[in-house]
């Protein structure tokens, strides 16, 4: 399944890219594919065969057994900034760990997350997973996404986003994991061929 997923992500990585930057705004074509690579075929090859359902680790001296299990329903917050890539990696590390998610893009990047989301749909569903394991909000807003955020059904959040909707996540009464800006700077040497580093 996550293979089939993998090859829909890099046949489309350059088109999403292009939806990404066209209707947000930020970045590069270049750089977003290379995310939607990264998020695809480098994040496959490094969890392909990591135990994630069943006894992932035993301790037979002190008598501990690690287990895992799906938690029902993820709920994927995709930033604006990088939002094909995000729900690439979201999509695939949920059908690693047996669990259905939805999405909830934000508005400035709804069209692009949303045809993310409906590739990677059909990858799993075309692979075998049942339908509308993968799925996301059909009208993004913020209310929306904060509405979804404390429903009953969801049962862990996974929120990338600005320090806002992280905390908003980690407010809503629902389990959640918050990733923040991954921007870091660079000092770039006067010695060095601006172009080439940039």
């Amino acid at each position: 399944m996550l293979r089939n997923m993998v090859r829909v992500a890099e046949e489309n990585a350059v088109c999403l890219a292009q939806m990404a930057v066209e209707e947000t705004g930020f970045g590069k074509v270049e750089d977003k594919t290379f995310k939607n690579h990264l998020a695809a075929t480098i994040l496959y090859n490094s969890i392909k065969d990591m135990k994630t359902i069943g006894i992932i680790n035993e301790d037979k001296e002190n008598k501990l057994i690690e287990l895992a299990e799906p938690v029902g329903l993820v709920m994927g917050i995709v930033p604006s900034t990088n939002p094909t890539s995000t729900a690439i990696f979201k999509a695939m590390i949920s059908i690693k760990s047996r669990n259905a998610i939805v999405f909830a893009p934000h508005p400035a990047a709804a069209k692009c997350t949303t045809k993310a989301v409906e590739l990677m749909r059909d990858a799993a569903i075309e692979a075998g997973a049942p339908e509308n394991i993968i799925s996301a909000v059909t009208i993004p807003t913020i209310g929306a996404t904060n509405e979804l955020m404390k429903s009953k059904e969801v049962a862990i959040i996974i929120a990338t986003g600005g320090p806002g909707m992280v905390k908003a996540a980690y407010s809503s009464g629902t389990p959640a994991i918050g990733v923040g800006a991954g921007n870091s700077p660079a000092y770039i040497e006067r010695t060095a061929n601006v172009e080439k580093a940039v």
